[in-house]
């Protein structure tokens, strides 16, 4: 579902000083940036996950869990390069897609279930599998390599829900799953399901096989992104060789979409609509509070154009926020407002969880002080896509489409 933006003028703009190829290019170079950052931290995973893999200990799981955690904070960052630019958006699903039916991957608690109707590779576990059957042909999985998981595993049987690749496949084999429902406590898994001296679990060489091969591909795929942000790389030209106008709705398309539907929508109501803790973003760690942060911070440094790196340093320069400056100045000082007043009510979320409240629970059935919070998130970053609809206006562009859900345009669909 699509939420259509008109090209309503707002009056008579001022005389543009900002040239859009300069936002273009700033928004290009934080882009690079970025990328740049979750490579960083996604090699710094895979080290820890080889350290680990090398060494099974409590210790060396957590320094693994650690790094998982801190590679989270820039990538999600990049999210708002998504629904503007195609070559962000397609591939995209090989790193971060999610929910994940993860019995695919592993074993899994009695109370997953034994089958499903949408998904033949259910309880697939190709980790005890070294041949495995989809769409009626017998599968050699006897290596568990990044090309099998990226050609051969990920979205196996044409399966949106069986994701093999990215950070949540990732996280899974970190953590193993939240049975904790709605209340406290994330994933446990031992880290003896990676020792083979000592193995719990059963098939900890397959397990650990993929775990390794999970974390180089990661690193592949975003050294893969960092490339078309470079000079001369195809995202990168798509927008400075195209034209400015039309660069300037994408910036505004990845925004809008990403406030609204994705992440007020798909991520954020759809769960707490559902009192489901299998709905939340990162499930087996509880670190979703840290992901809708930095997506809303990610939001507002594109809309600034200024972007602070984990070496702190800073990537800035003119950006979409000056045009609407030049354009309409009460509201670029009204969407700047809302922008901060997301962040915060994220940050908000993120204070309950330091003192003790995890995402699962405050989205859980009757927790109604849980439910606000997180209600309060939902609607700043409601209230700003309206104001991100303005911006559209305000800049003249043409007709820029926003990505909708059902959890915010017809709630009823969601519990058909």
């Amino acid at each position: 579902m699509l939420l259509a933006i008109g090209a309503v003028f707002l009056g008579t703009a001022a005389r543009a000083q900002t040239d859009p190829a300069a936002v273009l290019a700033t928004y290009s170079d934080i882009a690079l940036a970025k990328y740049e950052d979750a490579l960083a931290t996604a090699k710094a995973l895979d080290a820890a996950v080889e350290a680990f893999l090398a060494a099974p200990s409590e210790a060396t799981l957590a320094t693994a869990r650690a790094a998982w955690k801190e590679a989270r904070i820039p990538y999600q960052q990049t999210e708002a390069y998504r629904f503007g630019n195609p070559i962000v958006d397609d591939w995209e699903g090989r790193v971060n897609a999610w929910p994940l039916d993860e019995g695919l991957i592993d074993y899994v608690d009695a109370s997953y279930g034994s089958e499903s109707d949408d998904n033949t590779l259910y309880t697939a576990n190709v980790i005890a599998n070294p041949a495995i059957e989809i769409n009626g042909s017998t599968v050699d999985a006897s290596a568990i390599t990044p090309a099998f998981l990226a050609e051969t595993l990920q979205e196996a049987g044409g399966i949106e829900a069986n994701v093999a690749t990215g950070y949540h496949a990732i996280e899974f084999l970190l953590w193993g799953q939240d049975l904790n429902g709605t209340g406290p406590g994330a994933g446990d898994r031992p880290f003896t399901d990676f020792d083979a001296a000592n193995c719990t679990g059963g098939n900890c060489d397959r397990r650990a096989e993929y775990l390794g091969a999970a974390t180089d591909l990661l690193v592949a795929d975003l050294e893969e992104m960092v490339g078309n942000w470079r000079a001369g790389g195809a995202a990168r030209a798509n927008l400075l060789e195209g034209e400015p106008r039309a660069g300037l709705a994408a910036i505004l398309t990845g925004l809008g979409s990403l406030s609204y539907g994705e992440l007020a929508g798909e991520r954020m109501k759809l769960g707490l609509l559902l009192h489901d803790p299998e709905e939340e973003h990162d499930c087996f760690s509880d670190n979703t509070h840290v992901s809708h942060l930095y997506d809303a911070v990610g939001i507002r440094n594109v809309y600034h154009g200024s972007y602070t790196r984990i070496d702190g340093s800073v990537v800035e320069g003119p950006s979409i926020a000056d045009l609407v400056k030049e354009a309409d100045p009460a509201l670029d000082a009204e969407l700047s407002a809302k922008l901060d007043a997301t962040v915060a009510a994220m940050e908000a979320m993120a204070a309950r969880v330091e003192a003790g409240e995890a995402y699962d629970q405050m989205i859980g059935e009757g927790n109604a002080a849980g439910n606000a919070a997180v209600q309060a998130g939902i609607d700043g970053l409601i209230d700003q896509t309206r104001s991100i609809e303005r911006a559209v206006a305000a800049l003249k562009l043409d007709a820029v489409e926003f990505e909708g859900s059902d959890s915010l345009d017809n709630p009823n669909a969601v519990f058909q």
